[in-house]
């Protein structure tokens, strides 16, 4: 069974009536905007499951537009991101699905284009109580729950890069946490999520990038 703790039953400070509608989904997009190169010029929220149904009443779009500017799950902006977003001239769009109905009921694929050109997919799943869990980083399936700081290496399989990755980490004195491999398939891309107990270093990044097989580096910092 797992610990639950009194902070999880009063849920988190917040903008808004609900830790999974509010809290939760502000929390995905937050964790989204880190992973990936600012400043982002146009996002879609596809919603599935209750999101899709009660976004608009629960404030989750005013919530995922929030967290996607990198405003916290608290933060008083959260009322007027619509306003926000549009002066920033960042382009927004909502599309509810209500047609998949095989997904975790709090779902939200991000679609985030930045103004370099990149685009990256993110799933988040909001669990309740402000909690999160991101299950797909571009359609690849992973499990990161942006409690710890992390880095999210995309890499391609090959032998010796997860090895070269920890110990790009042990060598800074990185003591990792939790440290998983997901990949699309046998020798195609793959996404190493190395959680860490602190803060990781600023540079590390630049450091793992140096090998020819890693593609990116994205540090989210909690």
């Amino acid at each position: 069974m797992s610990f639950i703790s009194v902070f999880d039953v009063m849920g988190p400070n917040m903008i808004g009536p609900s830790s999974s509608h509010t809290a939760g989904a502000a929390r995905i997009a937050f964790l989204a905007q880190k992973m990936i190169t600012g400043p982002l010029k146009r996002i879609e929220f596809i919603l599935y499951g209750s999101f899709a149904k009660t976004y608009q009443g629960h404030g989750t779009d005013r919530a995922l537009l929030g967290g996607i500017m990198g405003f916290s799950t608290d933060d008083m902006r959260i009322r007027n991101s619509f306003e926000i977003a549009t002066e920033k001239g960042l382009e927004y769009v909502f599309t509810p699905n209500e047609e998949e109905t095989d997904i975790y009921p709090n779902t939200v694929d991000i679609i985030m284009l930045n103004q370099a050109g990149q685009q990256m997919t993110i799933r988040g799943e909001s669990l309740g109580g402000g909690k999160v869990r991101i299950s797909q980083i571009n359609q690849v399936d992973v499990d990161f729950t942006g409690e710890y700081s992390a880095a999210i290496v995309i890499q391609k399989d090959v032998p010796g890069v997860v090895a070269y990755i920890t110990k790009c980490l042990s060598d800074r004195q990185v003591n990792i946490a939790f440290m998983r491999l997901f990949r699309e398939s046998k020798g195609h891309t793959a996404y190493t999520i190395v959680e860490s107990d602190g803060i990781l270093p600023e540079d590390i990044a630049d450091t793992i990038r140096q090998n020819k097989h890693v593609q990116d580096v994205m540090v989210v910092q909690m």
